[in-house]
């Protein structure tokens, strides 16, 4: 039995056309052919040295530009920050390999007492991936778990070419079986900060993360790179309990429970006194660089460091024009590099972190950790916290330092052709009730077993409609999508939708219902901002679009962890004719994951998706 409760939301998806990049004819770097003969030309902007608009450059020619502390925007070999790294990016020749098993365990990052954890290498957070702009990584998993599949994917990453690496169990991979191991082989396109997480069920929220780091440009000077910072929300039971307790929660008209505290770098003090803070020590007259990353399972977190503003330069993988703030809002997924300068008296300063009350339940509590200047000594700082408004939204400005513009002439044309709803249903599975996100009024629930890439590779042309599968056939066009959270929504709620495969072009967001009539005419299309993961507003909608240049089985979905399991998610096929299709070794993992599927130590219960 199904019936409609609760939530609603609308995705309104345009149909790919071919565009070709309307841009100015100044600093054209390169050009590339799309489909039809259009030409995509992109340009590149250079650094200002002021805050008008005309732009100024000092730099040195790419052949002589190496990267240093007063040189951050210089790579090597004719590559750096003008770099468009869609179309461009060096090849090192390099292997970076590394070792992840991931185990059961127990872990207490904040004191309060021991929980059973999943963990790589049993680290919180897992050891950080780290590699240079163009080099290989091959990172060998293997699965000590007891009980359950795995799989990682890397977050963010384009995996251009490479999707059978995505790491999507039931869509680019067969899970990982106990015992098994797997290698993952990609090219590193992108640079900057990014995390790896377990793909499958509720993993993720026990542990199963770590950052990666790949080393390139960027839009502004700094000194020392302290690395990444991992913030996350933490509960006191398992994920599997949690969402045990939020499925029901939502059947009886409420939502999941607040968390039990954050965690910055996989720590904090709880808040009976337990556990310790995450130390940073800085040196007065240095500039830092800071990589910030939510890798919470359902929480916006809003961050801060006392009397020290941040310069930003990047939203998840994408250089941007560096701006000035006191704080940010981190929605679950994103990633935000700044500098900050370390220009105060010297003594301790709060880097504080809390949930965004305004996006979420909230128990109040902050994660906090501890700057202290090598010249003091340490101590629980005494310093004053920035004044943050109430909002939920992401940052704005996100100016991209590469400068592209998407055609609006095309978006308009497209702004008919296909309207889908998503909804929040309660079905009857194996005796009990369950609730489940859905698209047309069904959940993706995908078939680990038997994944998207083996209809693919099998030259199927219809796949199970829970799948929620829609196919962009042509190569080198543009996708327009309309993401709706419709107006019968009872508790209007905030999603960070994520798309693999791909940055997308973020044309805008706003309240209530999209106007096909007047909306268009507010969104951005020149040099709009570009990401891969933005915040759809609770009650409103969020405008994006990507150009079909990457082969491969993608899921879009909400990064709330309970929204995906429910099925709040949709998977794109891409140019499925020029796919690499899985080989020999992808399909030994298929086979050693039926034999242990025959005899499972815990059944499927959710749509196999959960992060």
């Amino acid at each position: 039995m199904r019936f409609e409760q609760l939530v609603s939301t609308c995705l309104l998806a345009f149909a790919s056309t071919s565009a070709a990049l309307q841009l100015p004819a100044d600093h054209i770097l390169w050009g590339e052919r799309g489909s039809a003969g259009a030409t995509l030309v992109r340009r590149a902007t250079t650094a200002s040295s002021s805050s008008s608009t005309k732009a100024t450059s000092t730099r040195v020619a790419d052949a002589a530009c190496t990267n240093g502390p007063l040189t951050r925007n210089c790579w090597s070999n004719g590559y750096s920050i003008l770099t468009d790294f869609d179309a461009k990016w060096p090849t090192t020749g390099k292997t970076v390999s590394y070792n992840l098993e991931i185990t059961n365990t127990t872990c207490n990052p904040d004191g309060n007492g021991a929980r059973t954890c999943l963990l790589y290498n049993g680290q919180y957070p897992g050891p950080p991936i780290i590699a240079n702009w163009g080099d290989t990584l091959q990172i060998t998993v293997k699965n000590s778990l007891t009980g359950n599949g795995t799989g990682i994917h890397w977050h963010g990453l384009r995996q251009l070419n490479t999707n059978i690496m995505d790491g999507v169990p039931g869509m680019t991979e067969c899970p990982l079986a106990p015992g098994d191991t797997k290698t993952y082989t990609f090219l590193c396109t992108q640079f900057g900060t990014s995390w790896y997480h377990s793909h499958y069920s509720a993993q993720y929220g026990d542990g199963a993360i770590g950052p990666i780091i790949i080393n390139g440009p960027a839009s502004a000077n700094y000194d020392v790179d302290l690395g990444s910072y991992t913030i996350n929300d933490w509960y006191y039971r398992t994920a599997y309990q949690i969402s045990a307790i939020t499925d029901n929660n939502l059947q009886t008209g409420s939502g999941p429970p607040p968390a039990d505290t954050i965690l910055i770098n996989g720590t904090n003090k709880s808040p009976g006194g337990a556990g310790s803070y995450s130390k940073v020590t800085i040196t007065k007259g240095k500039k830092y660089r800071l990589r910030l990353i939510n890798t919470s399972v359902d929480n916006m977190i809003r961050v801060s460091l006392d009397s020290h503003p941040f310069s930003v330069i990047t939203s998840d993988f994408v250089p941007i024009k560096p701006y000035s703030t006191n704080w940010l809002l981190i929605a679950i997924g994103q990633r935000y590099d700044v500098v900050f300068t370390a220009n105060q008296t010297s003594g301790n300063y709060w880097f504080r972190a809390e949930v965004a009350a305004d996006c979420a339940s909230s128990n109040n509590f902050y994660g906090r950790s501890v700057f202290t200047y090598a010249d003091a000594t340490y101590a629980n700082p005494t310093s004053t916290a920035a004044t943050i408004p109430s909002v939920c939204k992401d940052e704005t400005p996100l100016v991209p330092w590469v400068t592209n513009t998407v055609s609006s002439t095309a978006f308009v044309n497209q702004v008919t052709d296909l309207e889908v709803d998503i909804g929040v249903e309660q079905v009857t599975t194996n005796g009990q009730n369950i609730v489940v996100w859905g698209i047309n009024l069904t959940a993706i629930d995908v078939n680990w077993e038997k994944p998207t890439l083996e209809y693919v590779k099998e030259g199927n042309t219809s796949y199970p409609s829970v799948f929620n599968l829609i196919e962009i056939p042509n190569e080198g066009t543009w996708s327009y999508w309309i993401i709706q959270e419709t107006a019968n929504t009872p508790v209007p709620i905030p999603h960070p939708i994520h798309l693999h495969g791909h940055d997308f072009y973020v044309l805008g967001t706003g309240s209530g219902i999209f106007d096909k009539s007047t909306s268009p005419s507010t969104l951005t299309y020149s040099n709009p901002t570009r990401r891969d993961v933005a915040l759809l507003p609770g009650g409103g909608w969020l405008a994006i679009a990507f150009q079909t240049d990457n082969p491969g089985a993608w899921l879009m979905h909400c990064h709330i962890a309970w929204h995906i399991s429910e099925g709040l998610g949709v998977q794109f096929l891409e140019s499925k004719s020029t796919i690499v299709l899985p080989d020999a070794t992808w399909e030994t993992t298929c086979s050693n994951w039926d034999t242990y599927w025959k005899n499972p130590v815990w059944p499927k219960t959710d749509s196999g998706l959960r992060v």
